[in-house]
């Protein structure tokens, strides 16, 4: 009689434990489990636009962001610039559009709202733009100097790119200030009749295949 009670009990607190770690794994899975639910900030570079007032360069730019899961957030941008190259003999025009595709990582948080912070992430950009040279040195017979013309051609770019900033919510309302700093690096571009390009829309200047982007966001959470 005691060993079928001491047996019972036994296989009792089996049936209890093995139902209590079923249980916690199922609270476990709970806790880990995550729905997206829509959420988009929108913002446009004021501080870019605002320059295209006072130098050559006319640079629209604006982007789209959501969280996708905890920390990471996903990004796309785009834009439209014109711009005119006018050293070392070159006498060059470009204008086209551009886009970005990428994700950051909220690297540290306000405990408060998610959205303020420090991030670091990267995309991939890419330019279909329009191009004319008014103007390329070229070195004649005997080491003379002199010029050719190309025409208006089209013309494709593509890159690296990098990105770190910070967002800070203005006030209690939905707008945000988003600054960031962008090194680039150009993977891939196009040529006509074997000239590097020197301006590429979205990239900047790229007489060098490294360069630094700087953008000053105002943006809308919805």
């Amino acid at each position: 009689m005691k060993i079928r009670l001491i047996f019972t009990l036994f296989f009792s607190l089996l049936g209890i434990t093995s139902w209590a770690q079923d249980k916690k794994g199922e609270d476990k899975n709970k806790k880990t489990t995550y729905k997206y639910e829509p959420n988009f900030m929108v913002g446009l570079d004021v501080l870019n636009t605002g320059m295209g007032f006072f130098s050559d360069r006319k640079l629209y730019q604006g982007f789209i962001s959501s969280k996708i899961k905890e920390n990471v957030h996903a990004i796309a941008e785009a834009g439209f610039e014109k711009n005119i190259y006018q050293k070392n003999g070159y006498d060059a025009k470009v204008n086209g559009p551009f886009v970005k595709l990428g994700a950051f990582y909220m690297l540290a948080k306000d405990a408060e709202n998610e959205f303020n912070g420090f991030y670091a992430g990267g995309k991939v950009g890419g330019s279909f733009y329009k191009q004319e040279y008014m103007s390329v040195p070229v070195r004649g017979f005997g080491g003379s100097n002199s010029s050719e013309a190309f025409p208006s051609s089209s013309q494709s770019s593509f890159w690296l790119e990098g990105t770190l900033g910070g967002r800070v919510q203005l006030f209690e309302s939905n707008f945000y200030i988003d600054v960031n700093l962008q090194p680039r690096y150009l993977v891939y571009t196009s040529k006509q009749d074997d000239i590097y390009p020197m301006i590429v829309p979205g990239f900047g200047r790229s007489s060098s295949k490294f360069n630094m982007g700087f953008s000053w966001n105002v943006a809308y959470k919805f």
